[in-house]
């Protein structure tokens, strides 16, 4: 179930508020944008981090090169997929959670709609407001008998796709253009630690934290992923 809190009032999923402020919102939060653009990046860097420049000829650049692009390729259907499915059952357990409000006895409604909170919301909601909430949504229309996808998820998934692959090619494109390994390889790490800072620094900002330090600890982080997924033959 998805709240909202404003002036007081949570709108749990399935009601007019909550479907009105669903149409308001962007399709990905920021912490998904970001976070499937460094699922990504992580997941290029762990091809051209395997490439040997002191050996490595056209042959292996462009070998790296199609692997990581058919690679990303691969992920970003397989997140999309996983996008639309977790959208299905986040929305069948709403109406799961609002058809056990709407048929049992009040007291228990209260109970479910209280567990349904996150502990932050569930901490300053006082319990006549749940007990407002809960007849709102005894009045309310009838759920669907089973949960429907939406153009919205269609959109999300694109969108999820569409972030891991396109994050592929600032890091792999220096070895289109760059005939010297070594140089397009540092040229592609430093691209790689600018989007790792600047995923960190957006991550860091929107959730309250210290933005520089998260942005270098993603820097930090990232490396240790990478060289983990080389490591495990990633």
């Amino acid at each position: 179930m998805t709240e909202r809190e404003e002036d007081g009032q949570v709108a749990p999923a399935g009601t007019p508020d909550s479907r009105a402020s669903e149409v308001r919102r962007h399709v990905l939060s920021p912490v998904e944008r970001i976070s499937e653009v460094l699922f990504g990046l992580i997941m290029v860097l762990s091809f051209t981090g395997s490439l040997s420049v002191a050996t490595a000829g056209r042959d292996e650049v462009k070998e790296m090169f199609v692997g990581a692009i058919g690679c990303n390729a691969a992920w970003g259907i397989v997140d999309a997929v996983m996008y639309v499915l977790s959208a299905l059952i986040e929305r069948g357990r709403g109406i799961v959670l609002l058809r056990a409000v709407r048929d049992t006895a009040p007291a228990r409604g209260r109970t479910v709609i209280a567990e349904a909170l996150s502990p932050e919301v569930a901490a300053v909601v006082r319990p006549e407001q749940i007990e407002e909430l809960r007849g709102q949504l005894a009045r309310a229309p009838e759920p669907p008998r089973f949960p429907s996808l939406t153009l919205q998820d269609l959109r999300g998934a694109i969108g999820v796709f569409l972030l891991v692959f396109l994050s592929t090619f600032p890091v792999v494109l220096p070895f289109a253009f760059i005939p010297h390994a070594h140089l397009a390889m540092r040229i592609s790490n430093g691209i790689a630690v600018v989007m790792l800072f600047f995923g960190g620094f957006v991550l860091g900002r929107y959730a309250g934290l210290r933005p520089l330090r998260t942005g270098l600890g993603m820097v930090a982080a990232g490396a240790v992923l990478v060289a983990i997924t080389v490591a495990l033959g990633g």
